[in-house]
C-alpha cells in the first residue's frame, strides 16, 4: 500500500485542507505515515502571510527530500500560489499545486509517476469565482470540527499579501455548508468552528444569502451544541447578525474580532475598513447583548510610520475596553505588499518594547478576564490530557467563553459537553472541578 505523509505551515484553513487532502488519499487506497518517516509521497501545505512563511515552508520541503529523494514531493497552499517557480526551482519538488484544483493532485501524481516531468499545476487565482468544495466528514484528532464556510478576500490591507494567495471573496454553497454541518455533528462533535480567509465576509457574493441566514440555519441542526465563529472583522457584525447572535442557543459567548491598530491614522495607512468610534460602539452592543462575552483579536504593533502617540491610542483602546486576550504581532515586511514600499519603517527596538507592553497588557487584561468567573460553573469540552503533569488525571479543555481549563475527569469524558466550576481563575491556565455531564451522546471521531 502507497504511503503519505503531510506537514502543515500557516493557519487554520491550511490545516482544515490538509484534513480535506488526506480525505483524498484515503479514498485513493493510501496509507498516512507520520512527516518524519519514510514516504512515498509528501504533501507540504504552505504558508506565505510573512517572509518567514516561505522561508520555513522551502526547509520543510527540503526535509522531505532528504528523507526520501525518490519520493514524490507535492508542494500545495498559499506559497505554493504566489511563487509557483520559487519552488519548482528547488531539485527534488515533483508536482506544485496551489490554492485550487487540489483535487487533481492526485492525477498530477499519476502523471508524474509516468512522464516524470515535473508539474506545475498553478493557474491565476485572480480568476476564480467559484468556491472549490473540499470536505472532511471527520477530523484525524481534535474535539472542535472547522468547517471552512469561505474562501479568499476582497480587503487588500495594506500589509497583507493574502488576497494573492487565495483570490477573491467566494462563499461556499450554503447547502453543501449543512449537510457537512450534519456530517460533523453525526460523527459526534458538539462543536464546530466556522472558517475562511474572511469568515464573516460569508454571504457577501451570494444572492437571497447571508452569515446571518447560515447562522440561523445552523442553529436547527439537532445535537450541535455550540458554533464557534473563528475570526469576523468589526464591519461584518451588521445589526442583524447581532439580532441573530443575541436569539441563538448555540452561538458562544467568544468573538475573535482582529483589531490591528487602535489608531485612526494606522487604521487609514492599514486601508482597514472601519473607525475607533464605529469599532467600540459594536464591542459595547455585543457586551449589551452577551454579558461575560470574550473578545479576543490580533493587533500589529510597529506598522510603518507608527508614532509613539498612536501606539499610545491603540495602547489606551485595549485597556479601556478590556479585551480578554490579543495575539500581537510585530510588523513585519511582506515583500509584495505596498506597506513594504512604506518609508518611515519603525526601528527594530522600538518595536520590541511596544510589543512587550501590549503582551504584559494582554497577560493583566487575561487574568482579569478570567477573575470574573472565579467558583461559576461554565459549560466546557475536554479535549487532551495535560501532558506538562503526565498522570496527574487532568484534562484541558476550552469553556464556551474561550477560557482553559484544567480539570480531574478521565479518557471517556474527552469531547463531551460538561459542566466545570472554576476553582482557581488564571492564565493561561484555569483550575477547576468537574460538575456533571450534559449530554451522554458518544463522540465517535473517525
Amino acid at each position: 500500500m502507497a504511503t503519505v505523509a503531510f506537514h502543515t505551515l500557516g493557519c487554520k484553513v491550511n490545516y482544515y485542507e490538509t484534513e480535506a487532502i488526506w480525505q483524498l488519499f484515503q479514498q485513493a487506497g493510501y496509507e498516512k505515515v507520520e512527516f518524519e518517516a519514510t514516504s512515498d509521497v509528501y504533501v507540504i501545505n504552505t504558508c506565505t502571510v510573512t517572509n518567514t512563511g516561505d522561508k520555513k515552508s522551502r526547509q520543510v520541503i527540503r526535509r522531505a527530500i532528504r528523507k526520501n529523494p525518490d519520493a514524490v514531493i507535492c508542494v500545495t497552499g498559499c506559497y505554493a500560489q504566489t511563487s509557483p517557480a520559487e519552488i519548482m526551482a528547488i531539485p527534488g519538488v515533483d508536482i506544485v499545486v496551489g490554492t485550487q484544483d487540489r483535487v487533481k493532485m492526485l492525477d498530477y501524481i499519476e502523471e508524474f509517476k509516468q512522464k516524470r516531468e515535473p508539474i506545475n499545476g498553478v493557474g491565476n487565482i485572480m480568476k476564480s469565482r467559484v468556491y472549490e468544495e473540499l470536505d472532511v466528514p471527520a477530523f484525524t484528532d481534535r474535539t472542535r470540527a472547522s468547517l471552512k464556510i469561505q474562501e479568499g478576500c476582497n480587503n487588500f490591507c495594506t500589509f497583507c499579501i493574502i488576497p494573492w494567495a487565495r483570490g477573491l471573496m467566494r462563499s461556499r454553497d450554503p447547502e453543501d455548508v449543512m449537510k457537512q454541518a450534519t456530517q460533523l455533528v453525526e460523527a459526534g462533535y458538539k462543536e464546530i468552528v466556522l472558517t475562511g480567509i474572511h469568515t464573516g465576509g460569508y454571504g457577501e457574493d451570494l444572492k437571497d444569502y447571508s452569515l446571518a441566514r447560515l447562522l440561523e440555519d445552523l442553529e436547527q441542526i439537532q445535537g450541535l451544541k455550540r458554533i464557534r465563529i473563528s475570526s469576523i472583522e468589526a464591519s461584518q457584525l451588521t445589526d442583524e447578525v447581532i439580532r441573530v447572535i443575541d436569539q441563538s442557543e448555540k452561538v458562544v459567548r467568544h468573538l475573535h474580532i482582529p483589531l490591528q491598530s487602535g489608531s485612526d491614522t494606522v487604521l487609514k495607512r492599514m486601508r482597514r475598513k472601519y473607525t475607533m468610534a464605529f469599532f467600540a460602539e459594536r464591542l459595547k452592543r455585543l457586551k449589551e447583548i452577551m454579558p461575560g462575552v470574550a473578545i479576543t483579536s490580533d493587533v500589529i504593533v510597529g506598522f510603518p510610520g507608527e508614532t509613539e502617540e498612536e501606539f499610545e491610542e491603540t495602547y489606551q483602546f485595549i485597556a479601556k475596553h478590556k479585551f480578554s486576550e490579543l495575539h500581537v504581532f510585530p510588523y513585519s515586511k511582506r515583500t509584495g505588499t505596498p506597506a513594504a514600499r512604506m518609508d518611515d519603517q519603525v526601528d527594530e527596538e522600538i518595536k520590541n518594547k511596544r510589543v512587550h507592553r501590549l503582551i504584559e497588557l494582554s497577560n493583566q487584561l487575561a487574568k482579569e478576564y478570567a477573575s470574573q468567573f472565579d467558583g461559576e460553573v461554565l459549560e466546557m469540552i475536554p479535549e487532551e490530557r495535560d501532558k506538562e503533569n503526565g498522570g496527574s488525571g487532568l484534562y484541558i479543555g476550552y469553556t464556551d467563553n474561550y477560557l482553559k481549563v484544567k480539570v480531574p475527569a478521565s479518557d471517556d469524558l474527552i469531547g463531551k459537553l460538561v459542566n466545570v466550576k472554576v476553582t482557581k481563575p488564571g492564565y493561561p491556565y484555569n483550575e477547576g472541578e468537574f460538575v456533571r455531564v450534559l449530554d451522554e451522546e458518544p463522540i465517535g471521531i473517525a
